[in-house]
């Protein structure tokens, strides 16, 4: 019974198997021909043969059909068993020819009047020119404590008057104006040259006693400071510099006291040199709230560098008195009079004021009559931008007084 059964499973095995087989592809893709069966054990063989002979690989690169000269049947491409996988590396050829630079725009540099380049940028604020030109109408028609009696108007001039005595004079007027009002500054320039044997000059200046000095500059800031300064800086210019003071910004940023703003101020208007923009807290204030640089915690220092990048050097020195008595009259440090201001539409700071009316309500009794009366009082909101600048002026003003102590 098994014998039958044996048999009769290795018939149908021999069937099946021949069917299958018929038109299997060997392994160079061709289709195999049918073969007679000889035996059942011959088929058996046959069978495990087949089934431990592995599939065809197809190359990656064989993509198409592959046809038997002897038949017509179509076999579709085998696809590649997972172990026979192989990686196909692609060899690209570089190029011979030498590389472009990047279209990059060369730099452009200005000269200043000392022989200096100055790097530009690219671009500017926008509408800038435009803004310059509104202030400097308003400023026509606006006198400011500056324009009367700012430091490069203190100095002595005429025929009489040694050139030296009045850059030196420059340089005192400079010195004294750090952290004082132009009209304290006046008064204290007419005290040196009223109470000092000779009036004020290099040689009074040196041979007049330290407190004398500071009794005739004691309404200024850090009078006493200044006093000691001004006597260093007399010695040093009769010693190094031939009893004349420093043409150039490292020698007169040498001197104790002067920094980048008086240096390039005193070059302006002492020797008629445009090195720099001289900065100080109006220049440094205005130029921030009208968006032309973004150095508000950087400092003047900071402000003078932006500045100078896209600044054209014929307004280099006129800057300086122009937004000084801008400062002075209009955009005040605290509470600016955006109102007045005429570029209060193209300031990015302005500040909206909002109108708002207190309204007073007052009763009185009069021959047993009730009377109410209702007063209207204008005021005006403070935003908590005001508060801002007055901290970042605040700021501002002990950043330089430590400079002036150090």
């Amino acid at each position: 019974m098994d014998l039958r059964r044996s048999a009769r499973t290795t018939r149908s095995l021999s069937t099946m198997t021949s069917k299958y087989f018929s038109a299997a592809p060997t392994v160079d893709g061709a289709l195999a021909k049918r073969e007679p069966v000889e035996s059942s054990t011959g088929l058996a063989d046959r069978v495990k043969l087949r089934l431990r002979t592995p599939s065809a690989v197809v190359k990656p690169e064989q993509t198409t059909t592959a046809i038997d000269s002897d038949s017509s049947v179509l076999t579709p491409p085998q696809t590649p068993s997972s172990r026979a996988r192989k990686h196909v590396e692609i060899a690209v050829e570089k190029s011979e020819a030498p590389s472009l630079p990047s279209p990059r725009k060369k730099a452009r540099t200005r000269t200043t009047s000392t022989g200096s380049s100055v790097a530009a940028p690219a671009t500017a604020p926008v509408g800038w020119e435009t803004t310059y030109d509104l202030i400097k109408r308003y400023r026509a028609t606006t006198i400011a404590p500056v324009d009367t009696m700012g430091c490069e108007r203190l100095a002595e001039v005429g025929e009489n008057v040694d050139p030296k005595t009045t850059r030196f004079q420059t340089l005192v007027s400079l010195m004294l104006s750090s952290q004082t009002k132009d009209q304290v500054t006046a008064a204290a320039i007419a005290n040196l040259r009223a109470r000092l044997p000779g009036g004020l000059t290099l040689k009074s200046v040196l041979e007049c006693d330290a407190n004398l000095l500071q009794s005739c500059i004691c309404k200024v800031g850090f009078h006493s400071r200044k006093t000691d300064y001004i006597k260093q800086a007399a010695r040093i210019c009769q010693e190094q510099h031939g009893g004349d003071i420093p043409d150039t910004i490292e020698g007169l940023m040498g001197l104790p006291g002067v920094g980048p703003k008086m240096g390039y101020l005193a070059l302006q208007c002492a020797w008629n040199k445009n090195a720099g923009i001289g900065v100080d807290v109006h220049v440094h204030r205005i130029t921030n709230r009208l968006g032309w640089c973004d150095t508000e915690k950087g400092g003047p220092e900071a402000t003078r560098k932006a500045l100078e990048s896209w600044l054209l050097p014929t307004h280099w020195q006129a800057i300086n008195p122009l937004l000084v008595g801008f400062g002075q009259t209009t955009c005040l440090p605290r509470g600016p009079r955006c109102e007045e201001c005429p570029v209060r539409q193209r300031c990015p700071s302005a500040r909206k004021y909002i109108k708002l009316k207190r309204v007073k309500r007052e009763i009185k009794v009069e021959e047993g009559i009730v009377k109410v009366e209702v007063k209207e009082e204008a005021m005006v909101k403070r935003e908590v931008e005001e508060e801002k600048e007055e901290a970042a002026e605040a700021e501002a003003e002990a950043i330089v007084k430590e400079e002036i102590e150090w």
